[in-house]
């Protein structure tokens, strides 16, 4: 009798032991996770000096910025680690994104974009605009293209393209970074530079009396982009695109990252 409750009650030990590490055991990642990060780690790719994308030093644990906050938070909620991986302009971050050597990038989501890669619904409208020096002469919009006026752009981006098909007058500068625009502006090699103004703010941080422009030329619509051929990540990405919106994460990552010029989508 005692041998028999002996047995009995070593069987319970041996269940619970059973139950303890089954449950310790991680849950396999979902097919859509698996399609998002399918080397097991959520690689989202940025570019320094926007905080639409990422400010600071991801190294150290002081960086912030709308790609930088949203694709952590992404990565937290799809059970994966997160790796913000920095390159030094968007045309680069794109070139990675088409390449497919990153998951996920938060960008301006274009017609031609979209011929590399799926996105989701916009989550953040951006104003464009233009940012003069104290230098400039230059006081509004329609007074950017004319003869002689130096117009910086990033080199790849849309706003390159963009005003490539609208400017008659104006000449156009393509720049290799931000920070070299912003030294460019400074040092009077450029008159202007043209994107979101949610960048342009940040530029002008740096030189003193330079302006941003009152106006806009257009808007950008940022969302969240994934390479091609992983469509099973596609409604994990627009479900969180979703609930960023509504619960309030992007409103708070804009505010954390000091942008201007912005809208959240209803």
């Amino acid at each position: 009798m005692i041998a028999r409750r002996r047995a009995t009650v070593h069987a319970a030990v041996l269940a619970l032991a059973c139950l303890s590490a089954c449950a310790n055991v991680a849950a396999p990642p979902s097919a859509a996770t698996q399609a998002l990060a399918p080397a097991g780690t959520l690689r989202v790719g940025l570019y320094p000096g926007t905080p639409t994308s990422i400010v600071g030093d991801p190294a150290s644990g002081d960086a912030k910025g709308v790609g930088f906050d949203l694709g952590r938070e992404l990565a937290r909620r799809a059970g994966v680690p997160f790796e913000a991986v920095v390159f030094p302009n968007n045309a680069a971050v794109q070139a990675a994104a088409k390449a497919a050597t990153v998951d996920m990038v938060f960008t301006n989501a274009t017609p031609a974009r979209r011929n590399d890669l799926d996105f989701s619904p916009t989550v953040l409208e951006v104003e464009l605009g233009y940012l003069v020096s104290a230098r400039s002469s230059i006081g509004a919009v329609d007074q950017i293209d004319r003869a002689g006026v130096r117009v910086g752009v990033s080199e790849g981006s849309t706003s390159e393209g963009a005003l490539s098909r609208v400017f008659r007058n104006a000449t156009i500068v393509r720049t290799a970074s931000l920070k070299a625009a912003t030294a460019m502006l400074g040092g009077g090699t450029l008159d202007a530079f043209a994107t979101n103004k949610a960048t342009l703010f940040e530029m002008a941080s740096e030189l003193p009396g330079a302006r941003v422009l009152d106006g806009r030329w257009g808007v950008e619509n940022f969302a969240f982009g994934i390479p091609k051929g992983r469509e099973a990540a596609l409604p994990l990405v627009t479900s969180f695109a979703a609930e960023a919106r509504s619960s309030g994460a992007v409103a708070r990552a804009v505010e954390r990252a000091g942008l201007r010029g912005t809208r959240v989508p209803e």
